[in-house]
């Protein structure tokens, strides 16, 4: 099948790839000549996990290419993928670059008597593809709905796991407008054999938010309860969430043995989420929620928790050692979560701000985002010393934050931190494993 996409970002260059690498012929469109040209070399121009190697097969084969010329790339499509960016403006979804593809593929139907179908990759509030991109591409191309096909295929894709979810995915949601467009995706889809969902596209839009808007409810819960446990004292939230996970309902038991599913990973207690999804799409479906009139009271609860959850880190900190003013911390990962170079929303943007505000010398590392980091910080990252290498700067450090996952990180405990005040904000560790250090954890006050 031959297959256009618009946009070479995130999502846009992963479905690609793996829709390449599945056999279909893959052309993704970006304004940027040199993205592309970059691309057609084989090099991504995102990190992720497998990527590399997997475009170079996919190039290799003459099964991907990209190009900067959208309708040279849809004379020999059946099916265009929009998947561009919807970034985040004053808690909504900015729709400039979905609206620009919809009017560009439009005025290339204009010209055309080939039918083809247009499919939502982007994430975009429910409403919007059956009103504001079919609206697009009628005013662009004066044809109809019918003159061509429309629907939505949202993408569910972690960070760092992208290549894995994309080619072994839990389910795929078909969100369709008209039975082309859902034979077009039924083909596209034909060599996965997995749970396949068929609905209108804005049933398919809302299974996504409801997908991310829950899993950021269980993070907020979690992280409440653990700020709970630490200001009570004499408990530890681990312990309490071990208690919850093993209700059967959590981790049922069959066959006389239980199921520990990955949900539970989101009732692990730490300094909150970020990255490119959670933060964007509840603020998106909180204030359309809010623009129809509903309250949406449990989605500002979760943001609210999750807006102060950084600081927690902080006030625990300055709680058992005192003031930060002139001491050393050194923090330990600044992508929002590991595998990934993606900062956007990375708690430690918050907790180095911090920092810096109480007057401490900071000290930062990661494996792979300290540019990115730098960026997102501006002119405040010239107050951060960034570290290439973090072992041997542990000697320096009154304090260690480890704010990412990296698991390097998890060899703190071969480094020099006797007498040191270590604060895992990701629970990597066990007290144990750090008795000779001053061990602070969110969700643990037990003296």
């Amino acid at each position: 099948m031959n297959i256009t996409i618009v946009g070479t970002g995130y999502v846009g260059l992963i479905s690609g790839v793996c829709l390449a690498a599945k056999g279909h012929h893959v052309c993704c469109v970006d304004t940027n000549s040199s993205t592309v040209q970059r691309l057609n070399s084989g090099h991504p121009t995102i990190y992720e996990r497998g990527l590399p190697e997997l475009l170079t097969e996919v190039h290799s084969s003459g099964r991907f290419r990209a190009t900067t010329e959208l309708e040279e790339a849809l004379g020999s499509s059946e099916i265009v993928l929009i998947a561009v960016g919807t970034p985040s403006s004053n808690g909504e979804i900015d729709l400039d670059q979905v609206r620009t593809a919809a009017r560009q593929i439009g005025s290339y139907i204009k010209a055309s008597q080939r039918h083809i179908s247009i499919v939502v990759k982007s994430t975009v509030v429910p409403g919007t593809t059956d009103t504001v991109v079919k609206e697009e591409i009628e005013k662009a191309s004066g044809k109809q709905h019918g003159d061509f096909g429309l629907g939505m295929n949202p993408e569910f894709l972690r960070e760092g796991n992208a290549i894995e979810d994309f080619m072994y995915p839990d389910r795929i949601v078909f969100g369709h407008e008209d039975k082309n467009t859902l034979h077009r995706l039924e083909t596209m889809y034909a060599p996965w054999q997995t749970e396949k969902l068929h609905v209108n596209s804005r049933t398919a839009e809302l299974i996504k938010y409801s997908n991310n808007a829950l899993l950021a409810v269980q993070i907020s819960a979690i992280n409440e309860i653990a700020n709970l446990a630490a200001a009570l004292g004499g408990i530890d939230i681990m312990d309490v969430a071990r208690g919850v996970h093993l209700d059967k309902r959590w981790s049922p038991i069959v066959s006389d043995r239980r199921i520990t599913p990955p949900i539970l990973t989101y009732l692990v207690p730490g300094c909150g989420f970020g990255g490119s999804c959670f933060p964007k799409d509840v603020q998106a479906i909180r204030t359309q929620g809010m623009r129809l009139g509903l309250p949406m009271e449990m989605l500002n609860a979760v943001l609210a928790v999750n807006e102060s959850q950084p600081q927690q880190v902080i006030n625990i900190i300055e709680k058992d050692t005192g003031s930060l003013a002139g001491r050393t911390a050194l923090v330990l990962g600044l992508a929002f979560k590991p595998d990934t170079d993606d900062v956007r929303e990375s708690a430690s943007l918050k907790i180095i701000a911090s920092l810096l505000a109480k007057g401490s010398h900071v000290l930062a590392h990661d494996p792979i985002a300290t540019e990115n980091f730098k960026r997102a910080m501006g002119p405040s990252a010239s107050q951060v010393e960034f570290l290439k290498s973090w072992r041997e700067r542990v000697r320096d450090a009154d304090i260690i934050i480890l704010a990412t996952q990296w698991p390097e990180y998890a060899e703190i405990n071969s480094t020099s931190i006797e007498g040191k005040t270590i604060f895992d904000a990701r629970r990597m560790l066990t007290p144990d494993s750090v008795a000779c250090a001053r061990y602070l954890s969110i969700g643990r006050r037990m003296a």
